[in-house]
């Protein structure tokens, strides 16, 4: 009886399918997580009970298991210190809707573009809904279109309406406003998309242009070589005549005087076709020296055209890997750089220690001072990362206020007592807006690479150590334990 094996082929691929499954779940899970307490910290300073509440959601993640039922309890208790806020009128005291516009003074540490909606009339609860879910669409959006200048070349008209138009999208709260600037979003992607494609085509046109120079030099060679042949088969042909005629006229003269005068005149003949054969190659080797003089120059231009080419393509991949703000390396290069030293740990085995670090209360900064002030700190610091850290460390900005760091050949304690002194030197930094002298600070949490670890997992752990650290009091770098525990100062 023959066996059907196509059983056994579904039972594996099923097998892969699920494992698969699993690790996007295990993935997808992480970020989530993620943004949960991210999103919890935001939130933070509405009201002690709240926040106590948030602090719970926090502890439970960082434990790495969830209570179901623990956790709907929890929810209702949040649901209804969220409505007691939405309830509570604007003017009371340490009571203010999760909705309403914070002033600086009560802005906890969140991303630097919170999006605010005026405090909602009684009734409007639906078309607060669909306002808020409109905001944060525009809100992702400049995001991302602040993403695409980082890595794409627009017309510099293009490019300055691009800036006034994220700007927009981040702080606006005018919906007339935004659903007009999300109209122009398409414009400047078909507009970037358009670059692109008009840059392609050129370079194609330039390569065809260079193609044809060497087609063309081919040929002429090759007619060259081919005119060679012809002229040496027909100078070969016309003494081979010449002489048999010789030969001829030897066996049929009988007149010294007479055969003397023939044998000369056919000498001259071959003497003749000789010459002519020698001017023409004197003429075919000037044509072809001339050919090819103007062919290395045109290869001089080519090779001077390719040099700039590549230097163009190499300013253009530094410009994709490099943060305008900042000058910092930016998300993708970490990738790429996280990658190349992961696979180097996993080689070698040399210790590799993960950061991530974030400014503390940096939120404030630009609400109080403005965003010329936010982005004048991510400069100064980027400045200090660059300076103070040795040349093997690799730092990078992750978005926002948040930075990464790779410490190859450095384990995490010794990373940590490098990332403390750089936060000493940081929190005395002259910072001086509108004539006020303002403390910067920054939490680390660092992570070293274990046996078992992936490049999500040593990262995932690195930001879990971060956010103990913004609980613990913000200004403090942490480490994690290699089990997932966190302990630092």
């Amino acid at each position: 009886m023959t066996t059907d094996p196509s059983w056994k082929e579904k039972y594996l691929q099923e097998l892969e399918s699920a494992d698969h499954r699993e690790k996007q779940w295990k993935a997808e899970r992480n970020t989530l997580e993620r943004m949960l307490v991210r999103t919890s910290l935001a939130s933070e300073g509405q009201t002690p009970e709240l926040d106590k509440l948030l602090a719970r959601v926090r502890k439970d993640l960082r434990k790495g298991r969830v209570d179901v039922d623990a956790w709907k309890e929890l929810q209702d208790q949040i649901d209804r210190q969220v409505a007691l806020l939405d309830e509570s009128p604007s003017s009371e005291p340490g009571r203010r809707s999760l909705f309403s516009r914070r002033t600086p003074a009560q802005e906890p540490d969140a991303p630097v573009h919170q999006e605010a909606v005026s405090e909602p009339e009684p009734g409007d609860g639906k078309d607060l809904a669909d306002n808020i879910q409109r905001l944060r669409i525009a809100r992702r959006v400049g995001q991302l279109l602040g993403q695409m200048l980082t890595q794409v070349a627009l017309e510099p008209a293009a490019e300055a309406r691009a800036r006034t138009l994220q700007q927009s999208l981040l702080v606006s709260n005018d919906w007339d406003e935004l659903r007009e600037g999300l109209n122009h979003v398409a414009e400047l992607v078909i507009a970037a998309v358009t670059r692109s494609k008009r840059e392609f085509e050129a370079f194609l046109k330039r390569l065809d242009e260079r193609l044809n120079v060497l087609r063309e030099h081919f040929a002429t060679q090759s007619s060259a070589q081919s005119g060679r042949l012809e002229a040496s088969e027909h100078l070969d042909r016309e003494i081979r005549e010449e002489i048999e005629r010789v030969g001829q006229k030897l066996s049929e003269s009988d007149d010294l005087a007479d055969l003397k005068h023939s044998v000369t005149r056919h000498l001259e003949s071959i003497g003749e076709a000789v010459s002519r054969f020698r001017s023409q190659e004197t003429e075919r080797e000037r044509m072809l020296s001339e050919q090819l003089e103007t062919m290395q120059q045109r290869v001089a231009a080519m090779e001077a055209n390719s040099e700039q080419m590549q230097e163009q393509v190499r300013r253009e991949r530094l410009r994709a890997m490099t943060d305008l703000l900042t000058e910092l390396p930016n998300r993708e290069a970490w990738q790429e750089r996280l990658a190349f030293e992961y696979n180097r740990w996993q080689r070698y085995g040399h210790p590799l220690t993960v950061g991530v670090l974030d400014i503390d209360l940096f939120k404030r900064v630009n609400d109080s001072y403005g965003h010329k002030a936010g982005d004048r700190v991510l400069q100064l610091v980027a400045r200090e990362f660059r300076e103070r850290l040795r040349n093997t460390d690799f730092v990078a900005r992750f978005g926002g206020e948040e930075f990464v760091l790779l410490f190859p050949e450095t384990g995490p304690d010794d990373a940590q007592r490098v990332l403390d002194e750089l936060r000493a030197h940081v929190g005395r930094l002259p910072f001086h807006f509108r004539g006020e002298p303002v403390t910067v600070t920054f939490s680390a949490g660092l992570a070293g690479l274990v046996s078992g670890d992936t490049e999500e997992s040593v990262f995932d752990r690195a930001d879990r150590a971060l956010y103990q650290a913004k609980d613990n009091g913000r200004n403090r770098v942490v480490v994690s334990g290699n089990d997932g525990t966190d302990a630092g100062r």
